[in-house]
Protein backbone atom coordinates (compact mmCIF):
# COMPACT_ATOMS: atom_id res chain seq x y z
CA UNK A 1 0.00 0.00 0.00
CA UNK A 2 1.56 3.65 -1.22
CA UNK A 3 0.99 6.92 0.41
CA UNK A 4 -0.55 9.36 -2.05
CA UNK A 5 -0.85 13.06 -1.08
CA UNK A 6 -3.60 14.44 -2.98
CA UNK A 7 -3.48 19.05 -3.13
CA UNK A 8 -7.10 20.09 -4.24
CA UNK A 9 -8.63 17.12 -3.21
CA UNK A 10 -11.95 19.00 -2.65
CA UNK A 11 -12.16 19.39 -6.31
CA UNK A 12 -13.75 17.34 -8.73
CA UNK A 13 -10.55 15.56 -9.99
CA UNK A 14 -9.22 15.59 -6.74
CA UNK A 15 -11.71 13.62 -5.07
CA UNK A 16 -12.50 11.45 -8.40
CA UNK A 17 -8.63 10.90 -7.79
CA UNK A 18 -9.19 10.22 -4.04
CA UNK A 19 -12.54 7.78 -4.88
CA UNK A 20 -9.88 5.74 -7.43
CA UNK A 21 -7.35 5.30 -5.52
CA UNK A 22 -9.62 4.24 -2.36
CA UNK A 23 -11.17 1.34 -4.57
CA UNK A 24 -7.28 0.41 -5.43
CA UNK A 25 -6.76 0.32 -1.66
CA UNK A 26 -4.08 2.76 -1.95
CA UNK A 27 -3.74 4.78 1.33
CA UNK A 28 -4.98 8.65 0.62
CA UNK A 29 -3.86 12.13 2.47
CA UNK A 30 -5.32 15.46 1.09
CA UNK A 31 -5.01 19.08 1.23
CA UNK A 32 -7.49 21.81 0.15
CA UNK A 33 -8.15 25.49 1.35
CA UNK A 34 -11.62 24.92 -0.07
CA UNK A 35 -10.76 28.17 -2.08
CA UNK A 36 -12.55 26.39 -5.18
CA UNK A 37 -12.82 23.14 -4.05
CA UNK A 38 -16.16 21.74 -2.23
CA UNK A 39 -16.57 19.93 1.46
CA UNK A 40 -19.58 17.95 0.06
CA UNK A 41 -16.79 16.51 -2.37
CA UNK A 42 -15.24 14.64 -0.02
CA UNK A 43 -18.23 13.85 2.46
CA UNK A 44 -18.50 10.33 1.24
CA UNK A 45 -14.67 9.51 1.75
CA UNK A 46 -13.82 11.79 4.55
CA UNK A 47 -13.37 9.01 7.30
CA UNK A 48 -11.32 7.18 4.83
CA UNK A 49 -8.45 9.74 4.07
CA UNK A 50 -6.27 11.95 6.19
CA UNK A 51 -7.32 15.36 5.62
CA UNK A 52 -5.62 18.29 6.24
CA UNK A 53 -7.30 22.00 5.72
CA UNK A 54 -4.35 24.29 4.76
CA UNK A 55 -3.16 26.56 1.82
CA UNK A 56 -0.31 25.59 -0.25
CA UNK A 57 1.51 28.90 0.41
CA UNK A 58 1.96 27.84 4.00
CA UNK A 59 5.49 25.86 3.53
CA UNK A 60 5.53 24.46 6.94
CA UNK A 61 1.99 22.59 6.13
CA UNK A 62 3.39 21.54 3.08
CA UNK A 63 5.93 19.64 4.58
CA UNK A 64 3.91 18.13 7.25
CA UNK A 65 1.46 16.91 4.55
CA UNK A 66 4.76 15.67 2.55
CA UNK A 67 5.83 13.82 5.14
CA UNK A 68 5.89 10.09 4.79
CA UNK A 69 4.20 10.27 1.11
CA UNK A 70 5.33 8.41 -1.70
CA UNK A 71 3.58 9.95 -4.40
CA UNK A 72 1.60 13.71 -4.84
CA UNK A 73 -1.01 14.19 -7.04
CA UNK A 74 -0.70 18.28 -7.37
CA UNK A 75 -4.20 19.18 -8.58
CA UNK A 76 -4.68 22.39 -6.48
CA UNK A 77 -5.19 25.49 -8.61
CA UNK A 78 -7.22 28.68 -8.89
CA UNK A 79 -7.91 27.00 -12.72
CA UNK A 80 -9.76 29.70 -14.66
CA UNK A 81 -8.25 31.75 -17.10
CA UNK A 82 -11.05 34.72 -17.07
CA UNK A 83 -9.79 34.89 -13.43
CA UNK A 84 -6.43 35.13 -13.98
CA UNK A 85 -7.24 38.04 -16.45
CA UNK A 86 -8.92 40.20 -13.52
CA UNK A 87 -6.74 39.02 -10.98
CA UNK A 88 -2.84 38.10 -12.36
CA UNK A 89 -1.26 38.66 -8.73
CA UNK A 90 -3.95 36.30 -7.04
CA UNK A 91 -3.79 33.75 -9.97
CA UNK A 92 0.18 33.37 -9.86
CA UNK A 93 0.45 33.16 -5.98
CA UNK A 94 -1.78 29.95 -5.75
CA UNK A 95 -0.67 28.47 -8.77
CA UNK A 96 2.88 29.07 -8.77
CA UNK A 97 4.19 29.77 -5.37
CA UNK A 98 2.12 27.16 -4.41
CA UNK A 99 3.43 25.31 -6.45
CA UNK A 100 6.83 25.82 -5.62
CA UNK A 101 6.33 25.88 -1.80
CA UNK A 102 5.15 22.13 -2.88
CA UNK A 103 8.04 21.01 -4.56
CA UNK A 104 10.34 22.47 -2.13
CA UNK A 105 8.58 20.22 0.55
CA UNK A 106 8.61 16.83 -1.54
CA UNK A 107 11.90 17.25 -2.34
CA UNK A 108 12.82 17.24 1.54
CA UNK A 109 10.55 14.62 2.35
CA UNK A 110 12.00 12.23 -0.24
CA UNK A 111 8.94 11.55 -1.95
CA UNK A 112 9.09 9.23 -5.17
CA UNK A 113 7.06 11.39 -7.53
CA UNK A 114 5.39 14.59 -7.80
CA UNK A 115 2.79 14.46 -10.99
CA UNK A 116 1.06 17.99 -12.08
CA UNK A 117 -2.20 18.93 -13.47
CA UNK A 118 -0.35 21.09 -15.84
CA UNK A 119 -2.78 22.93 -18.73
CA UNK A 120 -3.14 22.61 -21.99
CA UNK A 121 -3.84 26.47 -21.91
CA UNK A 122 0.57 26.31 -22.69
CA UNK A 123 -0.35 26.26 -26.09
CA UNK A 124 -2.00 29.47 -26.39
CA UNK A 125 -3.80 30.17 -30.34
CA UNK A 126 -1.22 29.12 -32.32
CA UNK A 127 -3.21 27.49 -35.79
CA UNK A 128 -0.93 24.25 -35.64
CA UNK A 129 -3.01 21.17 -34.45
CA UNK A 130 -3.03 18.82 -32.87
CA UNK A 131 -0.71 20.43 -30.38
CA UNK A 132 1.75 17.85 -29.54
CA UNK A 133 4.56 18.36 -26.59
CA UNK A 134 7.18 19.47 -28.82
CA UNK A 135 5.51 22.74 -29.80
CA UNK A 136 6.97 25.92 -28.45
CA UNK A 137 4.63 26.96 -25.78
CA UNK A 138 2.79 30.25 -26.43
CA UNK A 139 0.93 31.26 -23.43
CA UNK A 140 -2.00 34.14 -23.64
CA UNK A 141 -3.66 34.40 -20.19
CA UNK A 142 -1.82 35.05 -16.76
CA UNK A 143 -3.42 31.43 -15.84
CA UNK A 144 -1.54 29.81 -18.96
CA UNK A 145 1.86 31.86 -18.01
CA UNK A 146 1.52 30.63 -14.48
CA UNK A 147 0.91 26.86 -15.29
CA UNK A 148 4.07 26.50 -18.11
CA UNK A 149 6.00 28.33 -15.16
CA UNK A 150 5.51 25.40 -12.62
CA UNK A 151 5.97 22.79 -15.86
CA UNK A 152 9.52 24.60 -15.50
CA UNK A 153 9.59 24.09 -11.92
CA UNK A 154 8.92 20.84 -12.27
CA UNK A 155 11.53 19.85 -14.80
CA UNK A 156 13.95 22.17 -13.04
CA UNK A 157 13.30 20.08 -9.60
CA UNK A 158 14.20 17.02 -11.59
CA UNK A 159 17.12 18.25 -13.29
CA UNK A 160 18.35 20.10 -10.02
CA UNK A 161 17.65 17.85 -7.35
CA UNK A 162 16.66 14.54 -8.67
CA UNK A 163 12.87 14.76 -7.74
CA UNK A 164 11.09 12.56 -10.26
CA UNK A 165 8.03 14.35 -11.48
CA UNK A 166 6.50 14.58 -14.51
CA UNK A 167 3.83 17.34 -15.94
CA UNK A 168 0.01 16.06 -17.69
CA UNK A 169 -1.51 19.00 -19.78
CA UNK A 170 -4.68 18.35 -19.11
CA UNK A 171 -7.25 19.23 -22.05
CA UNK A 172 -11.23 20.13 -20.72
CA UNK A 173 -11.87 17.70 -18.16
CA UNK A 174 -14.89 17.80 -17.35
CA UNK A 175 -17.60 15.04 -14.94
CA UNK A 176 -19.26 14.84 -11.74
CA UNK A 177 -18.67 17.25 -9.12
CA UNK A 178 -17.08 19.80 -11.16
CA UNK A 179 -18.58 22.88 -9.84
CA UNK A 180 -21.41 24.90 -11.89
CA UNK A 181 -21.92 27.95 -9.72
CA UNK A 182 -18.71 29.42 -10.59
CA UNK A 183 -18.44 31.53 -13.01
CA UNK A 184 -15.49 30.07 -13.95
CA UNK A 185 -16.07 26.90 -13.95
CA UNK A 186 -15.94 24.34 -17.33
CA UNK A 187 -18.51 25.10 -19.67
CA UNK A 188 -19.78 21.75 -20.21
CA UNK A 189 -20.81 21.99 -16.07
CA UNK A 190 -22.77 24.98 -16.73
CA UNK A 191 -24.39 24.20 -19.61
CA UNK A 192 -26.05 21.01 -17.90
CA UNK A 193 -26.74 22.45 -14.70
CA UNK A 194 -28.92 25.09 -16.98
CA UNK A 195 -30.59 23.37 -19.36
CA UNK A 196 -31.75 20.72 -16.74
CA UNK A 197 -33.14 23.74 -15.08
CA UNK A 198 -34.75 25.08 -18.30
CA UNK A 199 -32.49 28.06 -18.54
CA UNK A 200 -30.81 29.34 -21.51
CA UNK A 201 -26.94 29.12 -21.63
CA UNK A 202 -24.84 31.13 -23.07
CA UNK A 203 -21.96 30.96 -25.67
CA UNK A 204 -19.52 33.27 -26.20
CA UNK A 205 -18.78 33.72 -29.11
CA UNK A 206 -20.08 31.88 -32.69
CA UNK A 207 -20.03 28.19 -30.89
CA UNK A 208 -17.55 27.28 -33.42
CA UNK A 209 -14.80 27.07 -30.88
CA UNK A 210 -13.90 23.65 -30.72
CA UNK A 211 -12.27 21.69 -27.36
CA UNK A 212 -10.70 18.10 -27.02
CA UNK A 213 -13.21 17.89 -24.43
CA UNK A 214 -11.74 14.95 -21.60
CA UNK A 215 -14.02 12.72 -19.39
CA UNK A 216 -12.45 13.13 -15.49
CA UNK A 217 -11.96 9.21 -15.55
CA UNK A 218 -9.39 9.54 -18.17
CA UNK A 219 -7.19 11.89 -16.43
CA UNK A 220 -7.37 10.00 -13.13
CA UNK A 221 -6.00 6.82 -15.22
CA UNK A 222 -3.17 9.29 -16.64
CA UNK A 223 -2.40 10.68 -12.98
CA UNK A 224 -1.77 6.77 -11.65
CA UNK A 225 -0.13 5.56 -14.63
CA UNK A 226 2.30 8.51 -14.41
CA UNK A 227 3.08 7.15 -10.54
CA UNK A 228 4.01 4.01 -11.81
CA UNK A 229 5.74 4.23 -15.27
CA UNK A 230 9.20 3.59 -15.24
CA UNK A 231 11.44 6.98 -14.34
CA UNK A 232 13.18 6.80 -17.62
CA UNK A 233 9.95 7.11 -19.41
CA UNK A 234 8.03 10.28 -17.61
CA UNK A 235 10.53 11.99 -15.04
CA UNK A 236 10.75 15.41 -16.46
CA UNK A 237 8.76 15.00 -19.05
CA UNK A 238 5.21 16.69 -20.45
CA UNK A 239 2.50 14.97 -21.38
CA UNK A 240 -0.80 15.82 -23.16
CA UNK A 241 -3.88 14.03 -21.33
CA UNK A 242 -6.83 13.98 -23.64
CA UNK A 243 -8.94 12.03 -26.33
CA UNK A 244 -7.74 13.28 -29.76
CA UNK A 245 -10.48 14.17 -31.01
CA UNK A 246 -12.44 17.91 -30.63
CA UNK A 247 -16.27 18.84 -30.21
CA UNK A 248 -17.22 22.46 -31.38
CA UNK A 249 -19.68 24.15 -28.64
CA UNK A 250 -22.06 24.17 -31.20
CA UNK A 251 -21.99 20.02 -31.43
CA UNK A 252 -21.93 20.08 -27.88
CA UNK A 253 -25.34 21.99 -27.24
CA UNK A 254 -27.03 19.92 -30.23
CA UNK A 255 -26.06 16.36 -28.08
CA UNK A 256 -26.74 18.14 -24.85
CA UNK A 257 -29.92 18.90 -25.85
CA UNK A 258 -31.20 15.25 -26.53
CA UNK A 259 -29.69 14.55 -23.14
CA UNK A 260 -31.28 16.56 -21.35
CA UNK A 261 -34.52 17.24 -23.44
CA UNK A 262 -33.90 21.55 -23.37
CA UNK A 263 -36.09 22.61 -26.66
CA UNK A 264 -34.57 25.94 -26.60
CA UNK A 265 -31.37 27.57 -28.20
CA UNK A 266 -28.56 29.28 -26.46
CA UNK A 267 -27.57 33.42 -26.38
CA UNK A 268 -24.60 33.92 -27.85
CA UNK A 269 -22.22 36.93 -26.42
CA UNK A 270 -19.35 38.60 -27.22
CA UNK A 271 -15.93 36.05 -26.85
CA UNK A 272 -13.93 36.69 -23.48
CA UNK A 273 -10.84 37.87 -23.38
CA UNK A 274 -7.88 34.69 -23.01
CA UNK A 275 -9.82 32.09 -24.54
CA UNK A 276 -8.55 30.58 -27.46
CA UNK A 277 -10.21 29.47 -30.84
CA UNK A 278 -9.66 25.69 -30.93
CA UNK A 279 -7.88 22.54 -28.69
CA UNK A 280 -7.05 19.66 -30.61
CA UNK A 281 -4.18 16.83 -28.47
CA UNK A 282 -1.66 14.72 -29.96
CA UNK A 283 -1.54 11.98 -27.49
CA UNK A 284 1.01 9.60 -28.73
CA UNK A 285 3.72 10.17 -26.25
CA UNK A 286 1.30 9.42 -23.44
CA UNK A 287 0.36 6.53 -25.35
CA UNK A 288 3.90 5.42 -25.89
CA UNK A 289 5.27 6.04 -22.51
CA UNK A 290 2.62 5.92 -20.08
CA UNK A 291 0.42 3.38 -21.25
CA UNK A 292 -2.32 5.88 -21.62
CA UNK A 293 -5.99 5.76 -23.65
CA UNK A 294 -8.57 7.59 -23.23
CA UNK A 295 -10.88 4.77 -21.86
CA UNK A 296 -14.61 7.55 -21.97
CA UNK A 297 -15.50 8.86 -25.05
CA UNK A 298 -16.91 12.37 -25.42
CA UNK A 299 -20.42 11.04 -25.81
CA UNK A 300 -20.24 8.50 -22.95
CA UNK A 301 -18.75 10.93 -20.82
CA UNK A 302 -21.19 13.50 -21.04
CA UNK A 303 -24.13 10.38 -20.32
CA UNK A 304 -22.83 9.74 -17.38
CA UNK A 305 -22.26 13.48 -16.25
CA UNK A 306 -25.66 14.61 -16.97
CA UNK A 307 -27.24 11.41 -14.92
CA UNK A 308 -24.82 12.30 -12.42
CA UNK A 309 -25.49 16.10 -12.18
CA UNK A 310 -29.94 14.87 -12.69
CA UNK A 311 -29.21 13.19 -9.62
CA UNK A 312 -28.12 15.25 -7.28
CA UNK A 313 -30.92 17.89 -8.82
CA UNK A 314 -28.67 20.40 -9.37
CA UNK A 315 -29.84 24.01 -10.32
CA UNK A 316 -27.61 26.58 -11.37
CA UNK A 317 -27.01 30.02 -9.82
CA UNK A 318 -27.32 33.23 -11.44
CA UNK A 319 -24.39 34.48 -13.81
Amino acid sequence: MAVYLITGIAGFIGSSLARELLHRGEQVRGVDNFSTGKRENLAQVLEQIDFREADLLDLDAMKRACAGVDYVLHQAAIPSVPKSVLDPIGSNMANVDGTLNLLVAARDAKVKRVIYAASSSVYGDTPTLPKHERMIPDPISPYAVAKLASERYMISFYRCYGLETAALRYFNIFGPRQDPSSPYSGVLAKFITQMLAGQQPTIFGDGEQSRDFTYVDNAVEANLLACKAPARQVAGKVFNVATGRRVTLNEAFKFLQQLTSYSGSPVYEAERGGDIKHSLADIFSAEQHLGYKPKVNFEDGLRQTVAWYRSQGKAPCAY
